[in-house]
């Protein structure tokens, strides 16, 4: 797959920074993957786009998705846009960490997601913290949560955590593809 072949090597080239790094989770490392380098930029967000809507493709009536705010944020743009691009109606919707505190007070924000499959997206795994966050907030607004893809998995048991609480995890890179071991 050449689009998946072309964001390794971005992500190689221009999102790997080694160092000494505190990860969300609190876990120390001597790399950092900071996928918004490329996420956000013109010449790979469609890449991300096509290879995670590849990767989620065969979950059958997705109507939606997006994950905690911000690292899924661009992910999800790139997905809604390139699914939009091949005829595919996804929506996306963002998870704000807590809910607003002005306004509507909403922890959701996009479409109504209320009896709607869908698909929980994150950048870069390392605890699943972040994904079981926004599965908590979308499950109380109704929405079935059917799975939780994310482009780059660290290998540092999201998944396993993930699977544990009953959703299926599917990750489009792992750090082997990179280069990299786990921490």
């Amino acid at each position: 797959m050449a689009d998946r072949d072309d964001l390794i090597e971005f992500i190689k080239s221009e999102a790997v920074f080694n160092g000494d790094f505190t990860l969300t989770s609190g876990k120390k490392a001597t790399y950092y993957v900071d996928l918004r380098r490329v996420s956000l930029d013109h010449r790979v967000a469609p890449l991300i786009g096509r290879v995670m809507l590849e990767l989620i493709r065969d979950i059958p009536d997705i109507a939606a998705v997006g994950g905690l705010t911000m690292g899924a944020d661009p992910i999800a743009a790139a997905v809604l846009h390139q699914a939009a691009a091949e005829g595919v109606g996804y929506d996306a919707f963002v998870v704000r960490k807590e809910p607003k505190d002005h306004g509507r007070g909403k922890q959701v924000e996009g479409p109504d997601l209320a009896g709607k499959r869908v698909v929980v997206l994150e950048d870069t795994s390392t605890t699943g913290g972040s994904p079981l966050k926004a599965a908590e907030a979308l499950e109380r607004v109704g929405a079935t949560v059917v799975a939780v893809a994310t482009v780059v998995d660290r290998s540092t048991g999201a998944a396993d955590v993930i699977r544990a609480a009953g959703y299926e995890y599917r990750s489009a890179i792992s750090l082997a593809d990179l280069g990299l071991s786990p921490q």
